[in-house]
């Protein structure tokens, strides 16, 4: 069907081209060519960190989903880590074909593999559909998340 394979510099028009494929995406996101020089110097900063973990979902060198694991060491919980999974998306004309579920239970497992005590994400109180999905996935709404927009 598909690999999960770490994102390259090339797929970054692919993975920008995601983020923007719906309607709070297609108003924060910039498709144009050449590409933002934000979305190089991200994308630099994240492979050289070792806590970040950018992901494509590459079907036979077409991109059709991407995800982003930041690793976070904590004090609470007796010193656990968490794995916190971001901008996760499917392209639209593939989606509700099983790549999202692929895709977070990968993600999941590389947490578990890092040792996290746990798996978190956030999701836009308008995103009806992806908090249904999520929950059928096993993650709950335990906690209330704000933003501070700088």
């Amino acid at each position: 069907m598909f690999d999960i394979r770490q994102a390259t510099r090339d797929d970054l028009p692919a993975i920008v081209g995601l983020l923007a494929d719906d309607d709070l995406g297609s108003a924060r996101e910039d498709t144009g060519t050449p590409l933002n020089p934000g979305y190089l110097t991200a994308f630099e900063a994240i492979a050289r960190d070792p806590n970040q973990l950018l992901v494509v979902a590459d079907d036979h060198g077409a991109v059709v989903g991407c995800l982003q694991i930041t690793f976070i060491p904590g004090l609470s919980r007796k010193g656990a880590w968490r794995g916190q999974i971001e901008s996760v998306r499917v392209a639209s004309q593939r989606r509700s074909a099983g790549i999202g579920r692929v895709l977070i239970e990968w993600a999941i497992a590389k947490c578990r593999d890092r040792g996290c005590g746990s798996a978190q994400l956030t999701s836009d109180k308008s995103r009806a559909r992806a908090h249904a999905f999520y929950a059928r996935l096993g993650f709950v709404a335990s906690h209330e998340g704000m933003k501070l927009k700088l």
